[in-house]
């Protein structure tokens, strides 16, 4: 056996090893591309249904309630509703709005029936966090609210959020059940499992600014799908290239 076919049968092996890790790299990258493909078509479907539900007509309270018993979903809803705030219930949501740092208000709102529901009344800057120096905005007696209903938190997002200091009360994750047992309320009160954000209907003394709810859904997965299926393209392209380079050296 000559040097020259030694040296073939001995590239063979290493061959065959190289095209079937590309093959299964090959593969990988149209699995990803995919997948994004069908996030795609969840993300899409999410946003519809999203944009639907907001500029429907208002629902009822008791409807939305119902539509939450069947599927846990409610978010973005919007809902009608009516009741009186338990001020000295106030919970205080750590945030952001139109570049500053502040809080949201969620306070209880009383039913007719007895039964409460925490209300996202809106943003006040960091320094009027104290509900004393924003009295104004303290409405009192029957109020009619329009809104948006939203999904309770199953726990805390992430790790990286840090713990609700329920003392100072300033809450970093929306926890509903922690709200409800620190905000005051009657013994034996119920609590609506979902909260309400309140719309832009202004607050006497502009505080707190309603309407701040805020719908946040990135969709890049067209771009990741067009990049995993693009590497794979390049991919078949350096395999093409690097078979042709070999069988001109054979």
């Amino acid at each position: 056996m000559t040097a020259a076919s030694q040296s073939v049968r001995g590239r063979a092996p290493r061959k065959a090893l190289a095209l079937g890790f590309g093959l299964v790299v090959f593969v990988v990258l149209i699995g990803l591309g995919t997948w994004q493909v069908e996030r795609l078509a969840w993300k899409e479907g999410l946003i519809e249904t999203i944009d639907g539900r907001m500029n429907a007509a208002p629902l009822p309270l008791a409807e939305v309630e119902k539509q939450y018993a069947a599927s846990n979903d409610v978010d973005y809803v919007a809902v009608t509703l009516n009741g009186s705030f338990l001020h000295t219930g106030e919970r205080h949501f750590f945030t952001t709005w139109d570049g500053q740092t502040g809080y949201s208000v969620y306070t209880p709102l009383r039913l007719a029936d007895g039964r409460f529901v925490f209300v996202n009344r809106g943003f006040v800057p960091y320094e009027m966090k104290d509900p004393a120096k924003r009295t104004q905005g303290e409405v009192t007696g029957d109020i009619a609210i329009t809104g948006l209903a939203r999904n309770p938190l199953p726990g805390k997002p992430s790790m990286m959020v840090p713990d609700n200091d329920l003392a100072k009360n300033i809450f970093y994750w929306k926890d509903r059940d922690a709200m409800a047992a620190t905000a005051g309320l009657p013994v034996g009160s119920v609590v609506l499992p979902f909260f309400v954000d309140a719309g832009k209907s202004p607050n006497p003394g502009g505080l707190p600014v309603g309407g701040t709810t805020m719908v946040d859904l990135p969709n890049n997965h067209l771009q990741y799908a067009l990049t995993w299926y693009g590497l794979a393209a390049a991919l078949v392209g350096v395999v093409a290239v690097w078979l042709l380079k070999n069988r001109k050296a054979g």
